[in-house]
């Protein structure tokens, strides 16, 4: 008598996620999409396509550049509380810093030498530095909710700092505040509070230059520790790191950004005085941060563009935005903790290569960070 046997069941192949497929992709293979992707996007207010426009209620090109800035804020939150871990609730106010020092530089109510606007870009960084590290040193020994009650002081201080110090004007603010160079063909300036288009490609431009250099930071040794120290910070210190430092170097990096998109900011709109610097939009840059994944540079663009975009397409629905906002949150920490787009935890700085080489593929990462492996024939699940 004979038995046959059944040869074992092939094991079924997991369909790979969008993300899976783009980590698979070689640099120049991205670069192929990406660059008309970044064309697309320069050319967004030019085009002003119906399904997009905010118009007649908002002029489109400069919606856009709102949400350039909402998106160049997110970058620079996102190095303190989405790489290194933490919860900074003030972030405001370096942008309310970065946003006064391009006033006081170029303003003519201003008693301070006037300076270009480019010359006064670095200034304004260099300066949210400095306050970073002021901030930092002291507090950062500090964790948890005792940081993000520090922060969100700092923020406060530095509002009723701009509403009781005598040269920052208070309520009255400055006028004519300083914009690049440029005119156009008739002589009036190419850079003016009307026409948001120039202002958008100049921001979409540092975004841009930030993205890579952020980028470079996550694949070095800072960005390695700053990982570290937000998972587990007690462990990275037994392990050698020196958390201190690097957490310091988080809220410089995430303070110069921040001190970027406020003089930015400061420019296009002309005036700056202290109503524009509370603890609400400080939630709401933190909101981009939380709704588009913390950690992850696009998913915080992704949100960024949420929190800025939707209140001014839907002119109907702008006065509930912080009821919707704080809806959503609510149901994305239920149902997807990790936000819009997950952290990415690629620690490797030629990791595509290496887990092409170890693997046959790209990098898997799964929606907590951790690293996702398909079953191999006649391996047990």
């Amino acid at each position: 008598m004979t038995t046959t046997t059944t040869p074992p069941a092939a094991p079924a192949v997991r369909k790979r996620s969008l993300s899976e497929r783009w980590n698979n992709l070689s640099r120049v293979q991205q670069w192929v999409v990406l660059i008309p992707l970044v064309v697309l996007i320069y050319f967004l207010p030019v085009l002003n396509p119906p399904i997009l426009t905010t118009q007649p209620g908002y002029d489109f090109p400069i919606a856009m550049f709102e949400v350039a800035r909402y998106a160049l804020v997110a970058i620079g939150l996102n190095v303190v509380v989405g790489q290194a871990g933490l919860l900074d609730l003030g972030y405001v106010g370096f942008f309310a810093i970065g946003a006064y020092v391009m006033a006081l530089f170029t303003s003519p109510d201003s008693s301070l030498s006037h300076l270009p606007f480019l010359v006064v870009l670095p200034i304004a960084m260099a300066v949210t530095m400095v306050f970073g590290v002021i901030l930092g040193t002291p507090t950062l020994r500090l964790r948890g909710d005792y940081l993000a009650i520090v922060t969100l002081g700092f923020g406060e201080i530095v509002r009723l700092l701009a509403d009781n110090v005598g040269p920052l004007r208070g309520n009255s603010g400055f006028k004519e505040v300083g914009h690049p160079p440029g005119t156009n063909a008739d002589g009036s300036p190419l850079f003016n509070n009307s026409n948001g288009i120039p202002w958008y490609w100049l921001c979409v431009t540092l975004i841009i230059a930030v993205l890579f250099l952020v980028g470079n930071l996550e694949r070095s040794r800072v960005g390695r520790a700053w990982v570290a120290i937000r998972d587990d910070e007690d462990a990275a210190e037994i392990m050698g790191v020196p958390t201190f430092k690097f957490k310091i170097w988080a809220f410089i990096s995430g303070a110069a950004i921040g001190g970027l998109s406020g003089a930015l900011y400061a420019g296009q709109l002309g005036f700056v005085n202290n109503q524009k610097f509370d603890v609400v939009t400080s939630m709401l840059f933190l909101a981009a941060v939380i709704l588009g994944g913390s950690g992850n540079k696009v998913g915080v663009i992704l949100g960024a563009c949420v929190v800025a975009y939707v209140p001014l397409r839907f002119q109907a629905i702008a006065e509930y935005k912080y009821l919707i906002f704080g809806l959503a949150l609510i149901i994305l920490m239920i149902f997807r903790p990790q936000g819009l787009l997950g952290a990415r935890q690629r620690l490797l700085a030629y990791g595509r290569q290496a887990y092409q080489r170890l693997l046959g593929r790209g990098e898997q990462i799964s929606s907590d960070g951790a690293l996702q492996t398909e079953p191999t024939p006649g391996s047990k699940p």
